[in-house]
């Protein structure tokens, strides 16, 4: 073997041998981040009591990278390797593991925190981009431009304006919008000319959300379709269940602060009812006692005068109302003059009214 070949040989060699550590180093060196990360998030499982797992479909990085700004100050959020969360998920021992690594699929963010799964749920679901629509995608809802400057100089984009029907005007050397303009309802679909002229106006109107797939939840694994909260209905179950409540704590006369006063009012009305009812005079009933003794006074004469007109009952002219205290008085809603001064019964109307019904 000539020289010059063996020398190209150990060259070779030599090369194959620096490959063959160099790979071997990034080996060594991949394992040993991989095995960093799989401790982090250990350390993260044991730190934080819920861990969200979230779809990452159709989101690009810019977008990612809002959504994780605004996420972030709830947790840790992270875009994991789906194998890295099931290493450490498995290390862990933690339970109902099968269950929720069948959610690890396709691209995923992962958030740690100490949020309740719902409020996690909740959050997710309004962490909103908004980004440029593309030709042919179907509007999300009604799409507007504003009125005032484009800084568009004016030539071809002028036909433009006017076949999307935006009027225009030039000023100061540039298109301005003269009114805002709908270009778009929800469902119209989205032409190249009109994807082109938002994004040149910079207006994004295409909402990008995140979709959680579950949480696990000290152990509890919890699929998307049940973190969905009707709150308006649970809003309006609670007061209804509040309103029950008060009214039971008031007719079984719970001495509880915040029925005390209608507890009391209650016991009145009804100690008053009562002794109108039956007759018993004392200052609070006296009065009412005496009205309702003539109102059914009169009705008896009325009664018999029907059947038997020649008994020439006389009756008294003015009604008198029968009065039940069912709730306690309350300041007139009209001026003070406007209100009809209530006729007072005297004792000697009283008396004079029942012996004119019995001789």
């Amino acid at each position: 073997m000539k020289g010059s070949t063996r020398n190209k040989l150990i060259r070779l060699t030599q090369s194959l041998q620096a490959a063959g550590k160099g790979r071997a180093r990034a080996v060594r060196k991949s394992i040993t981040e991989k095995e960093r990360t799989v401790d982090e998030v250990k350390r993260l499982l044991s730190t934080y009591k819920v861990l969200g797992v979230v779809s990452l479909e159709g989101v690009s990085a810019r977008e990612l990278t809002e959504i994780k700004r605004s996420l972030s100050v709830y947790g840790v959020v992270r875009v994991l390797k789906n194998t890295i969360i099931t290493r450490a998920l498995r290390e862990l021992g933690l339970p109902s593991l099968d269950e929720f690594l069948k959610y690890l699929t396709g691209p995923n963010l992962f958030i740690f925190t100490n949020l309740n799964a719902f409020a996690l749920a909740s959050l997710v679901d309004k962490a909103v981009v908004l980004r440029y629509v593309k030709p042919g995608e179907k509007a999300p809802a009604d799409i507007y431009v504003p009125e005032g400057p484009t800084g568009i100089p004016p030539g071809p984009m002028m036909s433009v304006f006017g076949k999307l029907k935006i009027k225009t005007m030039v000023r100061e050397g540039i298109i301005w919008i003269a009114k805002e303009s709908k270009v778009a309802s929800a469902g119209d679909v989205i032409s190249p000319e009109l994807a082109s002229l938002l994004r040149k106006l910079e207006i994004k109107a295409f909402p990008v959300k995140l979709s959680i797939k579950a949480v696990l939840d000290e152990g509890t694994v919890i699929p998307a379709e049940k973190l969905k909260l009707d709150l308006d209905s649970f809003r309006r179950d609670l007061l209804a269940a509040v309103q029950t409540s008060r009214a039971l704590a008031i007719e079984t006369a719970l001495p509880l602060p915040e029925v005390i006063n209608d507890v009391i009012a209650r016991a009145y009305v009804r100690a008053v009812n009562l002794a109108c009812e039956i007759g018993y005079l004392t200052p609070e009933s006296a009065r009412l006692v005496f009205v309702k003794a003539i109102a059914r006074a009169q009705a008896l004469a009325t009664a018999l005068m029907q059947k038997n007109p020649e008994l020439d009952i006389p009756v008294i002219s003015q009604p008198v109302t029968t009065t039940q205290v069912v709730q306690q008085p309350k300041e007139a809603e009209k001026p003070p003059e406007e209100v009809e001064e209530e006729k007072e019964v005297s004792e000697e109307e009283i008396a004079e009214g029942i012996s004119s019904l019995f001789g």
